[in-house]
């Protein structure tokens, strides 16, 4: 299935289909790993936990899926994606299903590692997907829209699931993810055509020797370093977010899903945008950017006390914001580093890579922050000063891999503006 060389100027009717689609995918696995945090403030009281134990159950996921990604990638690029991308949503189906009956804190704990095996891998197989369908001067954009399904998840879904939560019990936003990920996975087996052009051209050996090719290339390398550091920001903040702007900032729960809601619909608007502008000005350009703003809405937002909740949305909004602009130009510049060949098993240990960081960023912060005997969250400013050192390390990262993606392609694509990366680089 290929459809780079059509409609140059925009999207076609399928193309609109499957970034919709791939959205709305997108959307059930964010939102599933994201109700865990405005959640997070009901588990600690109603499963009688610690923020540790609270931590290794988001970690959880983030482990199992790091794991799976790593033992499918070798798998990756030797079938159909549409049909890779069927049988691991219908185990992480599965897995949510499980969570939404869990009776406990042990079972729950079970059922995340579940979710995370299947749910993990399939993130890098849309990647893929958005890769082999679009040319990297579309991507921007294309990631802009996939990334909507956080805006969506804030909106529609955490808002919704905690509603749930809070008028019926912690089980009800699992449901609700099953029920929508099952309608999704029906549009996805009757109306996504096959996606094997890189079946024509395997690469040879088994799958072994694939995901050896690919861990053994010096230039992926880099790009899974950067992918490390790019992951620490977003878990680190995330699983106690909800807990800190409870106790610290003096938000009520009855409110949290309003501020969620609007950073939400906000982010609707803003992603699409920083997509466009990505391709317009340069991946690499909005990458830092958007790390500038992450950095500086980080130290303010976490050393805050009591605030009124219309500055606590403005500083969500724009902290968002800059963490948007980092993910998107980060996930478009990284489609451009594999080779046609390798770009599955290269998406899936991405993935897994990000997936490993995320969880140890997560048990980190656990042990950073702590609860203390008034309720509210300790050491948050130390959290929010690790994250920004992160951050800045990544800026530097992406620069080297920008700049080996352009030297290394120059000459063999001279048409392609300056602000444009070639698709794939040479091998090592």
């Amino acid at each position: 299935m290929h459809m780079k060389e059509n409609n140059e100027g925009g999207f076609n009717r399928y193309q609109i289909f499957v970034v919709a689609i791939l959205a709305f995918l997108q959307f059930t696995i964010v939102l599933d790993f994201m109700v865990l945090s405005p959640l997070g403030a009901i588990l600690l009281s109603e499963l009688s936990i610690s923020t540790s134990q609270f931590g290794l159950v988001v970690s959880a996921y983030a482990f199992s899926a790091g794991a799976s990604g790593i033992l499918s990638a070798g798998y990756a690029d030797k079938y159909d994606r549409k049909k890779l991308l069927l049988f691991f949503y219908v185990g992480f189906i599965m897995g949510t299903f499980l969570c939404s009956i869990a009776p406990g804190y042990t079972f729950l704990l079970w059922a995340r590692i579940l979710t995370g095996l299947f749910g993990g891998v399939i993130g890098s197989i849309s990647f893929a997907i958005v890769t082999d369908l679009f040319p990297l001067e579309k991507r921007g954009r294309v990631m802009g829209f996939v990334q909507m399904a956080f805006g969506l998840s804030q909106v529609l879904g955490i808002p919704v699931g905690l509603y749930l939560a809070t008028h019926w019990d912690w089980h009800t936003p699992f449901q609700m993810i099953v029920i929508v990920s099952i309608i999704i996975g029906i549009v996805i087996f009757t109306k996504l055509r096959p996606i094997d052009d890189h079946l024509r051209n395997p690469k040879p050996g088994n799958a072994f020797q694939h995901l050896l090719g690919i861990v053994t290339n010096r230039f992926y390398l880099k790009g899974f370093a950067a992918t490390t550091l790019l992951a620490t920001g977003g878990f680190m903040l995330m699983p106690f977010g909800s807990a800190y702007g409870v106790q610290n900032l003096g938000i009520s729960l009855e409110k949290l899903p309003l501020l969620y809601m609007v950073t939400g619909l906000c982010m609707l608007i803003f992603s699409p945008l920083i997509g466009t502008l990505s391709d317009k000005t340069g991946k690499y350009p909005m990458f830092v950017i958007g790390s500038i703003i992450t950095s500086v809405m980080t130290l303010i937002y976490c050393n805050l006390s009591i605030t009124p909740l219309w500055i606590i949305m403005i500083l969500n909004v724009l902290l968002f914001v800059g963490i948007s602009g980092r993910m998107i130009a980060a996930s478009a510049l990284m489609t451009a580093i594999p080779s046609v060949q390798d770009r599955g098993g290269f998406m899936g240990i991405n993935a897994s890579v990000q997936q490993i960081a995320g969880g140890i960023a997560s048990l980190i912060a656990g042990f950073i922050v702590s609860e203390g005997e008034d309720g509210k969250i300790q050491n948050y400013p130390t959290l929010g000063f690790v994250v920004v050192i992160a951050v800045v390390i990544t800026i530097f990262l992406m620069r080297v891999i920008h700049q080996n993606l352009k030297s290394r392609n120059h000459e063999d694509h001279p048409h392609i503006p300056s602000t444009q990366l070639p698709l794939n680089p040479k091998p090592d």
